[in-house]
């Protein structure tokens, strides 16, 4: 195990910090409740997570600004301030993020923002060094800032890519390109979400009256069973709520209505051929 892995690992398993992330997580949950701001921090109105987006924009300007620092070029002031100002959206839509987290994702993902936000403030004293016109020790400052950054960014793409928060969790099962039998009719109860599987995947059906709606029971978000989610209408159909997350999918074409998901749910052609119900991936 290398110096990296082996601090992941301690980081993962440390459970005292349960005790300042738990409620620091509850805390920025109700924040981030209302669903134009969930919408918005998440992402859903952009069709991909907003936080991976906006951290390439200080990361990009804080590195550029080491680099002028190292020629001696004052316009890495500009880019110091610049990383400053993105970095506090960058926050926000992290920390949207962070708070649908458990566990071990909850500990690395606060250690994450505890190594941003350092990077951040020792940002913000270069700057304040560079306007006194110390320079030196903006530099210093500066640098500092850029080490605490990788530092959050290594721990940022270990979640990200070995953790697997907020990926899509519906990018590989498509389910059946032809027809398949998942349930008898008589047995698909109207007005309740049903979970059948459909050639090794895990369809959602629904029914309402004579109407039959399938999307992929694995909500793209994070994983949760649609199944032991609620369904209300929204005025534009039949929608269903993830029960982890509180992700809202309009059931007819698996439209995203309120965040944190930012994919769609895949949907299914459902049709009733001899008392049993059938499905199909889309065409």
């Amino acid at each position: 195990m290398t110096l990296l892995e082996d601090l992941v690992h301690r980081i993962e398993h440390a459970d005292n910090l349960d005790r300042v992330a738990k409620p620091i997580a509850s805390k920025v949950g109700e924040l981030v409740k209302p669903r134009p701001v969930r919408n918005f921090l998440s992402g859903t109105w952009l069709g991909h997570p907003l936080h991976p987006l906006l951290s390439d924009l200080p990361i990009g300007a804080w590195s550029m600004a080491a680099l002028l620092d190292a020629l001696d070029v004052e316009a890495a002031d500009i880019l110091v301030g610049a990383g400053i100002v993105a970095a506090v959206p960058t926050a926000a839509a992290g920390a949207n993020d962070w708070s649908d987290t458990y566990g071990e994702e909850t500990r690395l993902g606060l250690v994450h923002a505890a190594s941003n936000s350092t990077a951040l403030v020792l940002q913000i004293a270069s700057l304040l060094a560079r306007r006194r016109d110390e320079r030196g020790l903006g530099k210093a400052l500066s640098l500092a800032g850029v080490a605490a950054m990788f530092v959050g960014g290594y721990l940022g793409g270990h979640l990200t890519f070995v953790k697997a928060v907020d990926v899509n969790h519906t990018a590989w099962p498509t389910g059946p390109d032809s027809w398949t039998s998942v349930i008898a009719e008589a047995d698909l109860a109207d007005g309740k979400p049903t979970k059948v599987d459909a050639g090794g995947v895990s369809v959602l059906l629904y029914r309402h009256g004579n109407t039959i709606q399938a999307l992929a029971n694995t909500c793209s978000h994070m994983g949760g069973p649609l199944d032991e989610g609620s369904v209300s209408h929204d005025g534009s159909g039949d929608c269903v709520t993830c029960p982890w997350h509180g992700s809202t999918f309009r059931l007819n074409d698996g439209e995203v209505v309120r965040g944190p998901a930012t994919i769609p749910q895949p949907r299914y052609e459902t049709r009733v051929t001899n008392g049993h119900i059938e499905v199909r991936v889309r065409p």
